[in-house]
């Protein structure tokens, strides 16, 4: 079952097994490319030194590798608007996969599939959302996928609660 995408979803408005193709795309720059690399100190050259990643695995690499970072970060944004829109606390992310590489020019688009959803018993207008996202490229190969849990506002958020 497809679920409606929008930033006014809410914990209440999840269900078990509903799928969301996420509408918007995001063509990797060069630029977001070194920007995670050199922040996060990666020193693996294929990242950053293109005859380096061009000589890797015999020439099959046309342009620098995407740092794995760039792309989980792009991938889990493009998810946002409809899945975690109304979060207020990150609550992790696993069982992350990068099985074919990214490349700059590669447009990236994501899919998420509701996993779970349990209520917060901490803060009754709160509840969990688990959901897998996968992020393909251009082509339709799968470049990431993993789980992320994120605690969701309920619609009763901020009644009578101060919030």
């Amino acid at each position: 079952m497809a679920g409606l995408t929008g930033d006014g979803n809410y914990y209440e408005d999840f269900a078990v097994g509903n799928v969301y193709e996420h509408c918007r795309g995001r063509t990797v720059e060069q630029f977001d490319n070194y920007t995670i690399t050199h922040m996060s100190l990666n020193t693996a050259q294929a990242h950053f030194n293109l005859p380096y990643s061009q000589a890797l695995l015999d020439g099959s690499f046309p342009e620098r590798l995407v740092v794995g970072l760039c792309t989980l970060g792009i991938v889990v944004g493009l998810t946002t608007e409809d899945m975690s829109e109304n979060a207020v606390a990150e609550i992790g992310m696993d069982a992350i996969r990068i099985p074919n590489p990214v490349f700059t020019q590669d447009t990236l688009h994501a899919r998420s599939e509701v996993l779970a959803l349990w209520d917060n018993p901490e803060r009754a207008n709160t509840g969990f959302l688990r959901y897998r996202f996968t992020g393909v490229n251009q082509h339709g190969k799968t470049v990431i996928e993993g789980e992320r849990t994120v605690l969701l506002k309920k619609k009763t958020y901020g009644e009578g609660s101060g919030a």
